[in-house]
C-alpha cells in the first residue's frame, strides 16, 4: 500500500438536517490530501433538507476538498446504503462515518497510518458521547458509564489502544472487504458487530487505537434512547443466532435481569412470597441510584435527577427488545446465512 492510498469515505444517512453540515465540514478538513479521498453519501430517501444543505455546503466550499456524490438507498437502512456505496467506492481504504458524528480533522491520516504500520485489517478509536441539550448530555453521560454500557471498551475507554471485537466508524482495507463480502441487509441494528465479527473469523483483526478520536451526538430525547436500545436488543437476537460466539455475557444481562423482574412480579401474586417479589428490584434500585451518584459526583451533580431514568431506559429496553426478538425470530435459529452476498465491483444501478 502506497503511502497516501486513497480512501473512500462511506456515509449511510438519513434525516441528518441537523447535523450533516457538521460531519461533512470535519471531513473536508481532514489533513489527508483531499485528491486522495472521495465522499459517497447514500442517503436513505430522506424527507427533510438533508440534501438540499450537502449541496448548498459543497457549493460554498471551493477550491481542494474531496469529491462529493450522493447516491440513492432505497432500503432505507445502514446496509443497505453501504453496499450500495460498496459497489461504487474506488478507494485502498473504506471509511464507514456516521451522520450523527464529527471526526478528528486528523481522523483519515491517523487510520491509515495505523492500518500501514501495524498491519490490522480494521481501524477505528474511543468515542465521545455528547448532547446538545440538557437531556441529551444526561444520555452521552449514561452511554459512557460502565454501569450504562458495561466494558463496551470504545465507549468507556480512552487512553489505550487494543485489538477489540468492534469499533464504531471503522477504516478496512479494502482487501479484508472483498474476503467478507457485504453487509447482512437483514440487520436494521447491529451491522457493524455481525460485520467485524465476520472479518475476526476470517483471521482478520480490529484496532481501537486511542489517537482516532471521533465524537457521537447522542439522542435527544428519553424516547428516542428507548427505541434506539429497544432495536438494539431487538436485532442482536439475530446476531446471535448467526453467530453465537460474537455474544459477550454483558449482552446477556439486560435480557437476564428483565426476565428476573417478571420472575419478581409472579411472585407478588402470592400473598406469601410478596415479600420476596422485592428483593431484585430494591437491589437494582440501590445499584441504580448509587451508580448514578458516583457518575454525577464526576460529571456534574445537575444530572444526578436524570441518570437513574437513563440507566434504566438503557437495562430495560435492550432487554425488552432482546426478549422480543426471542419470540419474533423463535424458529430462525438454523438460518445462519442472512442477506450478504459476496463482494464484487459492479456500481449500483
Amino acid at each position: 500500500m502506497q503511502n497516501n492510498p486513497s480512501v473512500s469515505l462511506i456515509l449511510p444517512i438519513r434525516n441528518e438536517s441537523a447535523y450533516i453540515e457538521q460531519g461533512l465540514r470535519a471531513i473536508f478538513a481532514q489533513d489527508y490530501p483531499p485528491d486522495r479521498m472521495e465522499v459517497l453519501i447514500v442517503d436513505g430517501m430522506s424527507t427533510d433538507d438533508t440534501r438540499a444543505k450537502i449541496a448548498s455546503l459543497a457549493a460554498s466550499i471551493p477550491g481542494l476538498r474531496p469529491s462529493v456524490t450522493i447516491l440513492d438507498n432505497p432500503g432505507r437502512i445502514v446496509p443497505t446504503g453501504m453496499n450500495i456505496a460498496l459497489r461504487q467506492a474506488k478507494g485502498e481504504v473504506i471509511i464507514r462515518v456516521d451522520g450523527h458524528c464529527v471526526i478528528a480533522p486528523d481522523y483519515v491520516s491517523k487510520c491509515v497510518g495505523h492500518i500501514q504500520k501495524e498491519g490490522v485489517d480494521g481501524v477505528g478509536g474511543p468515542m465521545e458521547s455528547i448532547g446538545e441539550n440538557f437531556v441529551s448530555r444526561a444520555i452521552a453521560i449514561g452511554m459512557s458509564s460502565h454501569f450504562g454500557v458495561g466494558n463496551s471498551s470504545f465507549r468507556t475507554l480512552n487512553g489505550k489502544s487494543m485489538l477489540v471485537d468492534t469499533v464504531p466508524f471503522p477504516a478496512y482495507t479494502r482487501q479484508v472487504i472483498e474476503r467478507a463480502g457485504y453487509y447482512d441487509e437483514e440487520l436494521v441494528r447491529n451491522q457493524d458487530d455481525e460485520y467485524n465479527y465476520r472479518i475476526r473469523e476470517l483471521g482478520g483483526n480490529i484496532l481501537m487505537a486511542k489517537d482516532v478520536r471521533s465524537t457521537y451526538f447522542s439522542r435527544g430525547s428519553l424516547g428516542k434512547l428507548w427505541r434506539q436500545y429497544y432495536q438494539y436488543g431487538f436485532w442482536k437476537v439475530r446476531v446471535l443466532q448467526k453467530h453465537p460466539r460474537q455474544m459477550s455475557p454483558r449482552q446477556f444481562a439486560p435480557p437476564a435481569f428483565v426476565l428476573t423482574l417478571f420472575g419478581s412480579a409472579s411472585l407478588a401474586l402470592s400473598s406469601a412470597l410478596r415479600p420476596l417479589s422485592l428483593v431484585i428490584p430494591l437491589l437494582y434500585l440501590f445499584a441504580n441510584l448509587l451508580a448514578s451518584l458516583l457518575t454525577a459526583a464526576k460529571r456534574g451533580w445537575k444530572y444526578l435527577p436524570l441518570l437513574p431514568v437513563v440507566f434504566a431506559i438503557l437495562h430495560l429496553a435492550y432487554g425488552l427488545g432482546f426478549l422480543a426478538g426471542l419470540l419474533k425470530f423463535w424458529n430462525r435459529w438454523a438460518d445462519k446465512i442472512g442477506q450478504a452476498s459476496q463482494f464484487s465491483n459492479e456500481p449500483a444501478g
